[in-house]
């Protein structure tokens, strides 16, 4: 079951105060997340702060800009790219929580000078855990809850803590993630208060909810085929679906037989309502899609 007090939002929703948590399994999901948050950011007239020791043009949001942009963003004081050992860790290299409160604290002080209305903040934690002497999981949780208490009552700024999933234990994951109350996923594929596509990642699919019906029928073969282009089998997870008219499961048979051979549409949490129609109609004749698994909604990243 779904831990009731996560808020779940897509990254153009994020919010002054969020402390968000991004657990991303590759660089598409977290290009299409933190690509967003930044690009939205300097959009819209905000600082981005970015903590990490790769070079800005190297980086999500930053890398199609030519770099005569972004010496401007930076001479301007609302692009901050800080190395980590600059942000977070001590003299011998080692990872301390007071000086990653204090970079927070100067940067958004200094927004505030200049008259920005707020500040999005995003760090990458995945070499952090990964790397040589890396710090205890204590610490690690500590500065996060320090950091949350920090971000949680501002009116000015957005956080997004990223970690790659590979980076640390499962456990270990779910002990970071429990310390942020707000969990990112992507933008959605298509969303008109009926029906809602969310690419997700793992497994690569996307995640349908509300009703597919007739009129609908177009955009989500769009979204299926685009999902479906160049790859193997593909998941949809129907877990918040509540309605599919006949139509739509000749077209996700169509889609199917498309795929390469001994490739299959894996149907994920069928909703008992949604599966009923599917065996009125007969899953031998449906080649192609194939009944998944009722799986637990991972909560480890937003964007699953």
């Amino acid at each position: 079951m779904e831990t009731s007090w996560f808020a779940k939002r897509p990254v153009s929703d994020i919010r002054p105060g969020d402390h968000g948590w991004l657990a991303h399994t590759g660089l598409e999901e977290r290009d299409r997340v933190i690509g967003i948050f930044v690009g939205e950011g300097l959009e819209t007239g905000e600082k981005v702060v970015y903590v990490s020791d790769r070079p800005a043009g190297r980086l999500p949001g930053l890398g199609g800009r030519p770099p005569d942009e972004l010496d401007e963003l930076a001479r301007s004081g609302r692009l901050r790219v800080i190395p980590r050992r600059a942000a977070c860790l001590d003299r011998s290299g080692g990872f301390e929580p007071a000086k990653m409160l204090d970079t927070l604290a100067r940067e958004v002080g200094e927004a505030f000078g200049q008259g920005l209305r707020a500040v999005r903040l995003t760090t990458d934690h995945s070499r952090l855990l990964n790397e040589p002497g890396r710090p205890g999981l204590a610490r690690m949780l500590g500065c996060e809850h320090r950091l949350g208490e920090a971000v949680s009552p501002s009116t000015m700024v957005k956080a997004i803590c990223q970690v790659d999933r590979q980076a640390c234990r499962p456990d270990e994951l779910t002990a970071l993630r429990d310390t942020h109350e707000v969990l990112v996923e992507v933008n959605p594929e298509f969303d008109d208060g009926v029906l809602k596509i969310v690419r997700t990642f793992d497994p690569v699919g996307l995640r349908v909810e509300g009703e597919l019906d007739a009129a609908r029928h177009a955009v989500f073969s769009d979204r299926l085929a685009q999902v479906s282009a160049g790859r193997g089998g593909v998941h949809l997870d129907f877990s918040r679906l509540g309605f599919i008219d006949l139509g739509c499961l000749n077209l996700l048979a169509h889609h199917a037989i498309a795929l390469p051979r001994g490739q299959a549409l894996v149907l994920d949490n069928l909703p008992p309502d949604v599966e009923t129609v599917i065996e009125l109609v007969g899953w031998h004749r449906l080649p192609g899609l194939a009944r998944g698994r009722d799986r637990v909604p991972a909560e480890e990243g937003a964007a699953r």
